[in-house]
């Protein structure tokens, strides 16, 4: 339970029954000696029989008061640090920066939202510690159920008008305001329990797939160590894109690795799609794609003058290209992601004897989620989303969400559905659906992994998800018209039900059932639009950061103990299930959850709305950081490659040449830079959060509310530690 402020009263109750200290002296003293086996052994009861002296008591009043002064010394530190970087931060100023969306004036409109509730909760406080120090306590929780004793005063006790004005506040509150928040904290809970429940559904998919050991397969094994002339499979043509922008950190590393796939030269092209504007950038991946085309890659730098449309932009101009319809698949890589060499022996493969195959897209691995506590957390949420959602809906709908990477489209299915739009910044998504519409099949394969980076900065990962969350709705207003008014066939899936009606009913029947589509629109409206892109974030915030806090000023609306502590915590468990190394962070990841459901729901609503910021896009600051192992292995594929291609580097044409030429006398002639001195943000909506967290959590001593009390404590201290940018690595 938490601490009451009826403490005082108990101690002086205590002390009483002491009576008057009295001063005795001895002249001869006759002392006890005790043996001492443990810490704890001097605090046992002492029979009564024993004799009892005041340096006894002595000692034992001494090492209490030391636990105590160790304790308080304990919090004391941890709070003079967290007063200490706080301090830095707001008082001295050493490298702050406010966030630019505050600064350019998007997004005030939730701030000043917050910001209301903020100064709500603070009036509230200060009238209930007024009442509270008056013993005006007419409403006071009940211990056996959420409902609250009405216990109101008689006409002839009202004495004062503040204290009528109490009065009314009480009757106001229990009559108006109390059932508004009851609806919507209902209606949140409801959405909480069914979007609960999707979670189970899939992860009981998992645990099916897992038991069963379901796993996209190909029947025979093309690709032999001794058919590399494709004696035994004809190997299709296969285009390689690697999408970049002001990539300086990591496009080596992802251009090496992609020169480096197992797949025949001559029916392999890698296209370098550089949006850089950053002429130095342009220069240095100009010259990386020059050394590998010097040792026989066949690899084309294209870079565009004016950057539309962003990455489906840059896609789209590619796919423009005339030698494209030369190829038959396209690979896709960001400009982080290291694929190893056998990705395209498998991958590929899955596209034979298949027709209806559009789409077979790998997993993401990382190389740094263990860097900091942002990048653990993260790992939770990538690790749920491929092994869980990814993998059940790949394996039972044939559909998913396309990644954006490390996938493998058949050009034909592209160019069907209509090829990359410039309309949203989710093009991957917009694809996808658009895709799935006309009757292409995915495949998830959760065996191949690619090595990529996560966003090691709270702002680079706050960026990206606002990115992740607008785009879907935004997409979603677009798609609405098009996905209901659709009237494609849809192709068989792999669930049992429908392969049990083509077995028993007519063929007739069954077709006229497809052409409904209504599975396919019900799948895509309600669980892959409304119920993980709109719902998660809109109950997360609304419920856990608006109407939590409030309830504490309106007891009549308590929110039920299994909906703050039981569910929530059952859910984290699951979420946490395909990464089980990282069960000792389960409690830090419910915290931050609910802390990123503000920038979830931000970008939410601007995304629904088509608001300024709907269609923003900011590219994620990357670190460039590889694993050793990756390291070693490119390094002696690398020297491999120069020890067999001496002779042709002997052969380098001039102009070739003259690039690195180029590049060396550019970089004699730009002056070194002074490094960028690392700085902190300032979280604007965060921190004003956290101060209405902890309004509401000081509030909550006045009932001695347990679990609240400290969810709300750690919430709102989790919310003061992202809103002062003290959670992963600072941005330069």
């Amino acid at each position: 339970m938490a601490p009451g402020l009826g403490f005082s009263k108990w101690w002086a109750k205590d002390n009483s029954r002491k009576g008057t200290p009295v001063v005795v002296t001895m002249e001869n003293p006759n002392y006890s000696v005790l043996e001492i086996d443990g810490p704890d052994e001097a605090f046992r009861p002492v029979d009564k029989d024993r004799g009892k002296n005041a340096k006894q008591y002595t000692w034992v009043l001494l090492l209490k008061a030391h636990r105590a002064v160790n304790c308080v010394s304990w919090v004391g530190n941890l709070m003079w640090a967290l007063l200490g970087s706080v301090k830095k931060r707001l008082i001295f100023g050493e490298g702050v920066a406010m966030e630019e969306s505050e600064k350019s004036g998007k997004s005030k409109l939730l701030f000043r939202l917050i910001l209301t509730f903020l100064l709500m909760a603070l009036s509230f406080l200060a009238f209930e510690v007024f009442a509270h120090l008056n013993g005006w306590h007419y409403f006071q929780n009940s211990s056996n159920n959420n409902n609250s004793l009405h216990i109101l005063p008689n006409a002839s006790e009202i004495k004062g008008l503040f204290h009528s004005v109490y009065v009314f506040w009480l009757e106001f509150r229990a009559d108006y305001i109390a059932p508004l928040i009851v609806s919507l904290s209902n209606f949140c809970v409801a959405l909480f329990l069914i979007q609960s429940l999707d979670r189970m559904i899939l992860c009981l998919g998992c645990f099916w797939i897992k038991y069963k050991k379901v796993k996209p397969t190909v029947e025979k094994e093309p690709f032999k160590s001794n058919d590399l002339e494709g004696v035994g499979f004809d190997y299709p043509m296969v285009l390689v894109q690697i999408p970049m922008c002001n990539e300086k950190e990591v496009y080596e590393q992802s251009i090496s690795a992609v020169c480096q796939l197992d797949w025949p030269k001559e029916r392999l092209l890698i296209q370098v799609l550089d949006d850089s504007d950053d002429e130095s950038i342009q220069w240095l991946i100009k010259a990386e794609v020059t050394k590998w085309s010097q040792k026989g890659v066949n690899i084309i730098y294209r870079h565009r003058l004016v950057r539309t449309g962003y990455k489906a932009g840059n896609l789209k101009s590619a796919m423009n290209c005339d030698y494209v319809k030369d190829y038959e698949y396209v690979a896709i890589f960001d400009a982080d992601f290291q694929p190893n060499p056998d990705f395209l022996k498998l991958t590929v493969p899955h596209f034979k004897d298949n027709p209806e195959l559009g789409l077979v897209q790998a997993r993401w691995t990382f190389v740094n989620k263990d860097e900091n506590l942002l990048t653990r957390l993260q790992n939770i949420n990538l690790c749920f989303h491929f092994e869980v959602e990814q993998q059940v809906n790949g394996v039972f709908l044939n559909f998913f969400g396309f990644n954006g990477t490390a996938g493998v489209w058949r050009i034909k299915a592209l160019e069907e559905s209509g090829g990359w739009l410039e309309r949203t910044t989710v093009e991957d998504m917009d694809i996808a659906v658009r895709a799935h519409l006309n009757g292409w099949k995915f495949i998830f394969v959760n065996d191949v992994k690619v090595l990529c980076e996560l966003p090691e900065s709270y702002e680079a990962y706050k960026k990206q998800q606002h990115r992740w969350h607008s785009g879907p709705m935004h997409l979603f207003r677009l798609c609405l018209p098009a996905i209901i008014t659709s009237k494609v066939v849809q192709t068989n899936t792999n669930i049992h039900f429908f392969t049990l009606l083509l077995n028993s009913i007519h063929l007739l029947i069954v077709d006229f059932i497809f052409q409904i589509t209504f599975f396919k629109k019900a799948n895509l409206i309600l669980l892959f639009f409304l119920l993980r892109k709109l719902i998660l974030p809109f109950y997360s915030f609304t419920l856990f950061c608006i109407i939590l806090p409030l309830t504490m000023f309106v007891p009549e609306a308590e929110l039920p103990l299994w909906v703050i502590c039981y569910v929530p915590v059952f859910m984290s468990f699951l979420n946490i299930l395909p990464s089980p190394g990282s069960f000792p962070f389960i409690v830090p990841y419910l915290l931050f959850e609910n802390t990123m459901s503000v920038t979830k729901f931000n970008a939410m609503i601007s995304g629904l709305f088509k608001l300024g910021s709907s269609y923003e896009w900011v590219v994620t600051k990357k670190a460039g950081r590889s694993s050793e192992s990756d390291l070693l292995a490119v390094e002696e594929r690398e020297s491999k490659a120069m020890n067999h291609h001496t002779q042709l580097l002997r052969g380098t044409s001039d102009s070739g040449l003259s690039e690195l030429n180029k590049l060396k006398g550019h970089q004699e002639a730009t002056p070194p830079k002074s490094p960028t001195k690392k700085t902190n943000k300032i979280f604007k909506k965060e921190l004003t959060l956290a101060f209405l967290l902890l309004t509401a959590a000081f509030r909550s001593l006045l009932s001695a509310q347990g679990v609240h009390f400290y969810f709300l404590l750690f919430q709102g201290v989790t919310f003061l530690l992202v809103g002062l940018d003290l959670i992963g690595e600072q941005m330069s």
